[in-house]
Order: C-alpha cells, then sequence, then structure tokens
C-alpha cells in the first residue's frame, strides 16, 4: 500500500510542481547544469557476485572478506534502466592478455574436494590483451563484463537507446599494487602513464568526443580546470566553459577517477588534464581539480565542496554492514548533502536481500534537483523524463 501511494502522489504531485513554475523541461534543461542535481549510483557495478563453492572457501579461510562482499548487481544496462546514474568500474592492466585468466580461487576450490563451480570466463575474454574489470584478483573476480571495453559497449548501446537521459557518470578505479614497489608474478600490472594513455585509447574506442564530457570541455578558455569548475554558472563565466548545461550534457558520459594517489601519474605531461578524458579525484585547489571524492565527510564538509563548483561522489553504505541492519543514517546524510552522486550497493531496483535496505530518491526519481547547489524553480519532474528510461 505504501508502495502504491508514493507511486500516486509522484504522478500528481510532481507534474503539478511544473505546471506552477509554467516551464518546460527543454527551457529547464538551457539553465541547470549537471553539478546541479542528485543521482544514485552503485558500487562496483559490475559485481555479479560469489559463486557457491567459491563463497565456502572464502568462508573457512576469511569470514569477514565473505561478510562484505555478499552483494551482487545486474548487468550493467539493467542498472541504468532501473533509474541508476552512476557506475563504478574496476580495472586491471593486461597488455599481452591472459594475466588474470586462472583465479587462485578455482584451485582453492577443487583442493577442498568442493564442487566446481560455472566457468567464470566460458568466452575466454580474459586471454586477450586490454583492460580486465573484477573486484579482487584470485578471489572475488565474476563479472558482467570482464573486459573494459565490453563494459563500455554496453552502456553505449543503452544510451543510444535512450539519447535523451542525464549523463552517466563512470567512475573508474585502476586497481595495482602498493605505489613504488615491483609488480609480483601474476600480480596486477602497474599503471604508469603509458598505461594511462592505454586507458584513454580505450575509452575513446568506444565513445567519441560529442558522446563525452571531457576535461578539454570542461576547462574551455580558461587556463585550469579549478579556474573553470569554480566560474560555472556566474554571470562572468566564459562562454563554453565550465560544467554544461543539461541541454549540452544529455546523453552523453562523463567519466572520473576514483583513486587519488594516481593523479600525478595521470596528469603527467597533461597538466589541467589537457588531452585526457577522465577528471582525476583531484585534491581541492588543485589546478585539475573539477572532481572529488568525499565518502566519508561530514555534511557541511561535502556542502562546502558542492558551492565551489565541485563534482562530488559520496557513499551511502558500505561492506553490507548498514544493509543487514537496515540503517539508513549514512544514506539520509548523503542525500540531504551537496552530493551529486550518491553510491550504494543497494539501488532501489536491487534491495538488499537481509532487510529490504535500498538507497534511492523520494517519489522513485531518476535525479533530483540537487539540495544545495540546485537554483530556485528547479524542478525535479522535469529533470528525467519518463521517455528517457
Amino acid at each position: 500500500m505504501r508502495t502504491l501511494l508514493t507511486i500516486a502522489a509522484t504522478m500528481i504531485l510532481l507534474p503539478l510542481a511544473a505546471v506552477a513554475q509554467n516551464i518546460t523541461a527543454a527551457q529547464q534543461d538551457q539553465s541547470i547544469r549537471i553539478n546541479q542535481i542528485q543521482v544514485i549510483g552503485s558500487h562496483n557495478s559490475y559485481h555479479t557476485g560469489i559463486a557457491p563453492s567459491e563463497r565456502k572457501v572464502i568462508e573457512q579461510q576469511n569470514p569477514k572478506a565473505m561478510y562484505a562482499l555478499d552483494y551482487a548487481h545486474a548487468p550493467l544496462a539493467d542498472q541504468l534502466s532501473g533509474g541508476v546514474r552512476q557506475l563504478e568500474i574496476d580495472v586491471y592492466a593486461d597488455t599481452k592478455g591472459g594475466r588474470y585468466a586462472h583465479p587462485a580461487i578455482v584451485d582453492k576450490v577443487a583442493a577442498a574436494g568442493l564442487p566446481a563451480d560455472p566457468d567464470f570466463d566460458p568466452k575466454h575474454e580474459m586471454d586477450k590483451p586490454g583492460f580486465k574489470v573484477m573486484h579482487v584478483l584470485n578471489v572475488d573476480q565474476r563479472s558482467s563484463c570482464h573486459t573494459f571495453v565490453a563494459c563500455m559497449v554496453a552502456v553505449r548501446s543503452w544510451s543510444q537507446q535512450h539519447p535523451q537521459h542525464l549523463p552517466i557518470f563512470i567512475l573508474v578505479e585502476t586497481k595495482q599494487g602498493r605505489p613504488g614497489t615491483a609488480p609480483t608474478a601474476g600480480g596486477p600490472e602497474p599503471f604508469t602513464s603509458a598505461t594511462f594513455d592505454a586507458l584513454d585509447a580505450e575509452i575513446r574506442s568506444v565513445f567519441s568526443e560529442k558522446e563525452m564530457i571531457t576535461p578539454d570541455q570542461v576547462r574551455g578558455s580558461y587556463g585550469t580546470l579549478l579556474e573553470a569548475v569554480q566560474a560555472s554558472g556566474s554571470a562572468l563565466a566564459a562562454e563554453n566553459s565550465g560544467w554544461p548545461t543539461l541541454a549540452k550534457a544529455r546523453g552523453k558520459v562523463v567519466f572520473l577517477m576514483d583513486q587519488r594517489p594516481v593523479e600525478a601519474v595521470y596528469t603527467e605531461g597533461h597538466p589541467s588534464l589537457r588531452g585526457r578524458v577522465i577528471f582525476t579525484n583531484a585534491t581541492p585547489g588543485a589546478p585539475d581539480a573539477a572532481f572529488t571524492e568525499a565518502n566519508s565527510a561530514t555534511k557541511a564538509e561535502i556542502d562546502a565542496l558542492a558551492k565551489q563548483g565541485y563534482l562530488i561522489r559520496t557513499r551511502t553504505d558500505d561492506g553490507t554492514v548498514e544493509a543487514r541492519n537496515n540503517d539508513h543514517t549514512r544514506a539520509d546524510l548523503a542525500l540531504s548533502s551537496g552530493a551529486q552522486m550518491l553510491s550504494t550497493d543497494y539501488p532501489a531496483s536491487e534491495p538488499a536481500k537481509w532487510t529490504g535496505f535500498f538507497v534511492g530518491l523520494p517519489h522513485s526519481l531518476v535525479a533530483r534537483c540537487n539540495p544545495v547547489t540546485a537554483p530556485a524553480g528547479c524542478v525535479d519532474a522535469l529533470l528525467e523524463p519518463s521517455s528517457a528510461k
């Protein structure tokens, strides 16, 4: 009954709000920028869970790890159709191919005398050169798309079928050993400037420049990204710079770097991200600062960053803890903040099996006007028309 009432309220009240403002979606799109909305994202979006025998091995060897790994997501296209607008993809460099094709967990299952799980890579995609997508090397490698290119093709295909969608934010986490240490045999390859060149090239092999929002586009005529985003929306802002309006951003993707330690490597030879595709998880105040993560920050800290023009991603839950306890404290804080991307293991279309815990926007919205940065008069109902889903 509660669900039916919520749907009814959404159908009646939200269109009335748009009528009261006497504006159309197209008109609003001309004034609202991508840093003035708020969307739900999924954490480790490719993650399909742990197979039965692998689960038993992990539970025996590290029950705390299995506790945290006990979540799974639908294919990327299904998540996007369910309302997710921020995805997270973990990538491992695999220059020659085959580096991650034989995870140790398979041999551990056999040694324990357990039934063999289904082949995690029946099409042998892991044998080919290129960036691979998985969570924990040798332990948790089951993904809905094994290669980075395959993941991006899935996103682009959905995007082309829904050309009026709000921008899709794609968080990229590069997995490697500790910075400054030599790679171990069979371990992950390190990410160098050349590795990042190859990563950018894979992105560009799928998405054209007109299908992305890039650092060069946002910087425009400004000397640094920091200057451009801080000027976004001001009366004195340079034309064709800063965060784009929704009118210019619909149907596009935005690539963001998850971890900060690789910032210096990715910007090497590319000051303020000139020529790069991905926005770094930058230290606020740095020349390349346009996006930053605030996964455990206070509402005051997040709001202060939002008011300075940054795109911000924060977490609403972690390690299945909140989901098992149906604890919305962290999610409610994130929802009240100026963070544009709220990342969860449990978007509305994928509630937790234990408690039904999920994180979603009010009235089952795909997006809403940012509670801190959106201008007065912004209408939630006009942000993601049903025809765009």
